[in-house]
């Protein structure tokens, strides 16, 4: 019994440890890129630096996961925006005809991008989706997960 008890102290020490890493490690600068929305205007992630914080959603129409994430994000919009927050929805790699018909029944309340070539995707790494991307005023990546921390992203983005 007491094998077991330090093997669960040793996994729950480990997974303490690597589950808040996403956010207390150095921050790095978040690399910049100009996205078209669903009307071909165009967003820059640097024209929010100094002025307020931007989530990101990486997703694609064929996730089942991402339905359910853009639905908590689209919920949390309103709390979102009073914190200064700006949310961006990021598709990859699919083409504009099938992403707008798609977020039709959604009403989001915030701007859905088009990453058709998955170049920004690639350089922030994002290896599967949903992908969430915190990036503070300042322009530094505070987290990168597959969720959102609904309970700590007002910490992370101040940090």
């Amino acid at each position: 019994m007491k094998k077991y008890f330090g093997l669960f102290f040793i996994f729950s020490l480990m997974f303490a440890v690597f589950s808040t890493q996403a956010f207390t490690e150095e921050a790095k600068p978040a690399p910049d890129f100009t996205l078209p929305d669903l009307n071909n205007k165009p967003f820059t992630l640097s024209s929010y630096k100094g002025k307020q914080s931007v989530i990101m959603l990486f997703w694609t129409t064929w996730c089942p996961f991402c339905r359910e994430e853009l639905k908590v994000i689209n919920r949390m919009s309103e709390e979102l925006k009073n914190e200064k927050v700006e949310v961006l929805a990021i598709n990859i790699g699919e083409p504009l005809a099938k992403v707008s018909k798609f977020i039709e029944p959604y009403n989001l309340t915030f701007p859905v991008l088009l990453d058709q070539a998955g170049s920004v995707a690639r350089s922030y790494g994002v290896f599967g989706v949903p992908t969430y991307v915190i990036v503070n005023d300042k322009g530094s990546i505070r987290l990168q997960e597959n969720y959102f921390p609904k309970d700590d992203y007002k910490k992370i983005i101040r940090n």
